[in-house]
């Protein structure tokens, strides 16, 4: 793997991380708000206020889903976010009320709930298909240019990152491990060129590629 740049996050603690009209989206868990970065430029061209904390985000369509925490029990929920804004009517709770890393191919959305170590594979109604059994913790997947689904796997410790593959179209996949990951690291997205992740703590944004 080699990084190619890290640049500073629009606010502090980036999560999430998604491309919707030729814009990197993501979010801020320290303003609880969503940014639209030019990823040329590094400008930030929108900026939204969140109904909560932001976690997962990926586009669907015309629109966007997010992945919203509530609360003190840190309850999450679904929202669709359009060009217009946040639609608070969409409010729908994630399965068991939990739900962070999101990736979407063609209609189907993958939902990660670490804490249950699976992944959810769902209609865009958010009708359940099935279930992805994770051997183990995950800090962020996406699909590659090649149709594989990577993932950044963590030990129980959420440490000693690494970045691997798994056929999420088997029930209970093996990790494949490509390489190491920055310990920081959280979400995976490729744009179509190049891989990025959020190193959160660190209130960064990095590009790589394999």
């Amino acid at each position: 793997m080699q990084e190619l740049n890290r640049r500073p996050a629009p606010a502090g603690r980036p999560f999430g991380l998604a491309i919707f009209d030729g814009k990197l989206w993501t979010g801020s868990w320290d303003t609880d708000r969503l940014y639209a970065i030019d990823p040329q430029s590094w400008t930030v061209t929108k900026e939204l206020e969140a109904p909560g904390r932001p976690y997962g985000i990926a586009a669907l369509g015309d629109e966007l889903r997010v992945v919203i925490a509530h609360g003190e029990e840190d309850d999450r929920y679904l929202y669709r976010l359009t060009r217009e804004g946040f639609d608070l009517a969409s409010k729908t709770p994630c399965p068991d009320l939990t739900g962070s890393f999101m990736t979407t191919a063609g209609s189907t959305i993958y939902l990660g709930q670490m804490h249950y170590r699976r992944i959810l594979v769902l209609k865009s109604d958010y009708t359940i298909e099935r279930n992805v059994e994770l051997p183990t913790r995950s800090a962020g997947f996406a699909f590659g240019p090649d149709g594989r689904f990577y993932m950044i796997s963590a030990d129980d410790e959420f440490e000693n990152l690494q970045l691997g593959t798994l056929d999420v179209t088997q029930p209970a996949p093996a990790f494949e491990s490509i390489g190491a990951m920055p310990e920081a690291a959280r979400n995976l997205f490729h744009d179509g060129k190049q891989w990025w992740t959020c190193l959160r703590d660190e209130n960064e944004i990095a590009a790589f590629t394999l």
